[in-house]
């Protein structure tokens, strides 16, 4: 008896710091007089609270877990702040995405804000433009689109740099291993940086694992089998297969790409940066376009600089690579080995770099 009354004590002992958390108190102002407001958890991505906003104000309080990564979200827009339950008192000015709180919180809003500037200017601009414009002025666009990006990434690495020793960069964390790879996810644990225990990276981690090489799907069942050959024209109409740069200690990158793609003209600089780096030591890369039209295709081309093979049917969507390699977005890619067995997909940012550095080394 003295026995179970004790381990019973023990366990009534353990409970308040097992189920402990810290208090929250979450207040702002939106012009939507009537909207909902959601507390959001970023981790799960649900709702945690909601209420209507009376007379322009809204306030939400009650207990989560320290350093809980939360957001505010209204029922028609996407999120509109983030922030860290750090027992700080937090106010939201949803009108402008701004934040009062802890210093952390502040800074966290001023990065955000920061972040988002580019594609907020880049929408700006096509909002106002009819679909004539658009096609219009797509080049342009194009090279605004690939500006965006470039300065999107230029700011999330710098906030990994600033804030290292901050949970801030948890919120960017998905944006940077698009372009760092999943391997910056290990080097964080690695480092043990104060938010690589938090459980907000490693879903990050796997989002991205799973938008780029979704596991056990049909893309990632290509890698480690032979390559499907493919018969292309190339823009001076003469056919060229795949299967003529394979072999030979090459080691083969085909891009598959568009020239009306901006994530893919915006990637090509990088992959530019590795076949100027790679080629001489045997690094080959095959261009496969998913335009319908030549002009452009050629255009592209030029403009971007590519000096590797291109082929292309110009059937758009319907070009022959997509049912062969189940390619449903782009850019994607596959990387084949001498011997002609995919060893990799999806290669892009830095994760192209990391994996041609442990082929060829410096």
């Amino acid at each position: 008896m003295k026995k179970a009354f004790l381990i019973a004590a023990l366990v009534v002992a353990a409970m308040p710091s097992m189920a402990q958390g810290l208090k929250y108190s979450v207040s702002g102002i939106f012009a939507d007089e009537g909207k909902k407001v959601y507390l959001m958890d970023r981790l799960t991505e649900t709702a945690i609270d909601s209420m209507v906003v009376t007379n322009g104000k809204f306030a939400f309080s009650g207990t989560a877990d320290q350093n809980a990564f939360m957001a505010i979200k209204t029922e028609k827009r996407d999120w509109f702040t983030v922030f860290f339950n750090d027992g700080t008192p937090v106010f939201v000015n949803v009108n402008d995405s701004t934040l009062k709180g802890s210093p952390l919180n502040e800074r966290l809003t001023m990065y955000d804000i920061e972040a988002d500037r580019p594609i907020r200017e880049f929408r700006a601009k096509t909002s106002k433009m009819t679909t004539e414009e658009m096609k219009a002025h797509v080049d342009e666009l194009m090279d605004d689109y690939s500006k965006m990006t470039k300065e999107q990434t230029a700011i999330v690495n710098k906030i990994f740099q600033e804030e290292r020793q901050s949970l801030i960069p948890l919120a960017f964390a998905g944006a940077y291993f698009v372009d760092n790879g999943l391997e910056a996810y290990d080097e964080l644990v690695k480092e043990q940086v104060p938010f690589a225990s938090h459980p907000y990276l490693k879903k990050a981690k796997e989002e991205i694992a799973s938008l780029m090489k979704p596991e056990g799907g049909e893309k990632t069942a290509f890698i480690g089998k032979q390559f499907t050959d493919l018969e292309m024209a190339d823009p001076d109409g003469k056919m060229h297969k795949i299967s003529e740069l394979v072999g030979d200690g090459k080691w083969v990158l085909v891009d598959f790409w568009a020239s009306w793609c901006g994530p893919c003209r915006a990637e090509m600089p990088n992959v530019l940066e590795a076949y100027n780096k790679y080629h001489a030591k045997g690094f080959e890369v095959v261009g496969v376009s998913f335009d319908d039209k030549k002009a452009a295709w050629v255009k592209a081309i030029g403009q971007l600089k590519m000096p590797w093979l291109q082929i292309s049917d110009l059937k758009g969507w319907d070009c022959a690579a997509a049912p062969v390699y189940k390619i449903d977005a782009i850019p994607d890619n596959l990387l084949i080995d001498p011997q002609g067995k995919i060893v990799d997909r999806a290669l892009r940012g830095k994760s192209l770099h990391n994996k041609l550095l442990k082929i060829f080394g410096e």
